[in-house]
Formats: structure tokens, C-alpha cells, sequence
């Protein structure tokens, strides 16, 4: 009977290990894209509550692609709502392919995960609720090969 507690202590090992795994996430949020077809029109929404504008953040974008996706890139509008009221709008490239158009992120067979670094470092200068808003900003109406659209934000190190 000696393997029984080291099955326990694989156990509990394995149990710790996994429950550390993103710790430093302040948000993590995804939106998932009906039928993977992301038109034009159709806009994700993210909202928090900032109660930290001391610290120092990572603020990345997480897609979920196919391999039927006809493009290497996909641009975005990015619009952000502060407490404050002010707006601020950003159009932002995300690399999903390389240019020998083999796909980038994590995955396999049909299905891409790419979490793209928008910035590290980031302070939020206000306390309180901020809104994010992204869309795709590409030159067709419909992308089709897009799964889901998120958001995590994580503490810096």
C-alpha cells in the first residue's frame, strides 16, 4: 500500500498547481461570435471596476480562430469608455498568420488561440467602471473563421 500516499501527494500536487494558474488575472472575459461569423455591425462589450490605479497591468487581446479564416490579419476598433466619461478609440493589427501564412497561437487541427499583448505595464490612471468595446474594422461585412473575442487583464510582475 506505499503507492496510496503518493498518489495523494500527486493528487494534492496537481490540485495546487492548477488552482495557481492565472492568479494574477484582474479579467479574463471572452465573447463568443454566433456561428463564427463576425459581421461588421456586431460589437463585443466588456465592462470592469478599476478599484486599483497604483499597479501596473498586462492588457491582452484573446482570439479564437479557424483555419477557414481567409485573411493573416484582423484589424479591430478598439473604443474605451473611462470613469470619467472621456472616450478613446484605437485601431489595432492582430497577427493571426505568418508570411508564409503558417498560423500563429496555440491549437490543433482547425482551431487557432491567440492571446496578443496590447500592453504590458499599463496603469489605469481612474478608480471605478471602464468599458471596452471592440469590433472588427476589416473591409467585409462578414469575417467568417472568427470564434471568440476577449479580454484579460492581468497583473504585472
Amino acid at each position: 500500500m506505499p503507492w496510496k500516499p503518493l498518489k495523494n501527494i500527486c493528487i494534492l500536487t496537481g490540485i495546487l498547481f492548477l488552482s495557481s494558474c492565472g492568479l494574477n488575472y484582474i479579467y479574463n472575459e471572452t465573447v463568443t461570435i454566433n456561428d463564427s461569423k463576425w459581421y461588421k455591425d456586431e460589437v463585443a462589450h466588456f465592462e470592469l471596476m478599476i478599484n486599483d490605479s497604483i499597479s501596473n497591468q498586462n492588457f491582452y487581446l484573446t482570439l479564437r480562430n479557424t483555419t477557414d479564416y481567409r485573411f493573416s490579419n484582423l484589424f479591430i476598433f478598439m473604443t474605451t469608455h473611462f470613469p470619467n466619461g472621456n472616450i478613446t478609440r484605437d485601431t489595432i493589427e492582430c497577427l493571426l498568420a505568418d508570411q508564409s501564412g503558417r498560423w500563429l497561437g496555440k491549437g490543433w487541427g482547425n482551431v487557432k488561440e491567440n492571446q496578443i499583448l496590447l500592453k504590458s505595464g499599463l496603469r489605469f490612471p481612474l478608480t471605478g467602471k471602464y468599458e471596452f468595446y471592440i469590433q472588427q474594422a476589416m473591409r467585409t461585412d462578414t469575417l467568417e473563421g472568427i470564434e471568440r473575442v476577449g479580454l484579460i487583464i492581468e497583473k504585472a510582475n
